[in-house]
């Protein structure tokens, strides 16, 4: 067996790499993917806590562009977060994986609320601990609230799984040159405003010295490759 490089870890997933190949929704493959994923390291011994977001079904920030009330859509944005948790922890558990999901916003019929002490409980005891609702309060994305999480329960690193390889120093979406960045400090991503995780997101982490390591969620295996010490992806630090 490989051995793991950290004990206990923060994996940041976006709402979008749930969609897959569809404009919306939960793709029941990439559900299916993700849980594999996950499942991989589980075996490792690391301790696991998620953060998923919810831009496959709702975003706050795009909805408060056309007229709604910022408040109002954050809210709404953080019950699609928690419609995707749900989805992640039946998958998970399908395979065996035992799973809580934990909601900043409370909601005792379907999960249980946050409560630091327990989250760490459960981690302890070997489960994988899902947190919805971002902070539970507007204005704060679920990068920031995954940084945040990290930091309460001392997670040794934040894993982010996106859609591209890493860091670049511009979008490669819309530049074709642009050039892959392996290693990078917390003050030149903010200062480039390169957007790979939002600035209150970046400044936290900096505050806190957590190391933050950026990865393509696509390619099998990269989850496992990350935790096990491999160069893979993008890191961001002091």
């Amino acid at each position: 067996m490989t051995d793991a490089k950290y004990k206990r870890i923060l994996l940041k997933l976006s709402g979008e790499a749930l969609m897959g190949d569809q404009t919306f929704g939960i793709s029941p493959f990439m559900i299916q993917y993700v849980a594999d994923e996950v499942c991989s390291i589980v075996g490792l011994g690391i301790q696991i806590a998620v953060v998923v977001g919810g831009g496959n079904i709702f975003r706050g920030i795009a909805a408060s562009s056309y007229g709604m009330d910022r408040a109002s859509a954050d809210h709404m944005g953080m019950l699609a977060t928690v419609i995707n948790s749900l989805a992640l922890q039946d998958a998970l558990e399908k395979k065996g994986v035992q799973t809580r999901v934990q909601t900043a916003i409370s909601m005792h019929e379907v999960a249980e609320p946050y409560i630091l002490r327990r989250a760490v409980r459960h981690l302890e005891k070997g489960r994988v601990v899902i947190f919805a609702a971002g902070t539970g309060n507007p204005y704060f994305t679920t990068d920031t609230a995954a940084v945040l999480r990290a930091q309460e329960i001392h997670a040794e690193i934040l894993l982010k799984a996106t859609k591209v390889d890493g860091v670049y120093d511009s979008d490669p979406a819309k530049n074709k040159e642009a050039k892959f960045v392996r290693k990078i400090t917390y003050m030149q991503a903010l200062e480039r405003q390169l957007r790979v995780m939002d600035m209150t997101a970046i400044s936290l982490a900096m505050d806190n010295r957590l190391p933050l390591i950026i990865f393509n969620l696509n390619q099998k295996g990269n989850i496992r490759k990350v935790v096990c010490g491999e160069e893979v992806g993008s890191r961001i630090n002091n």
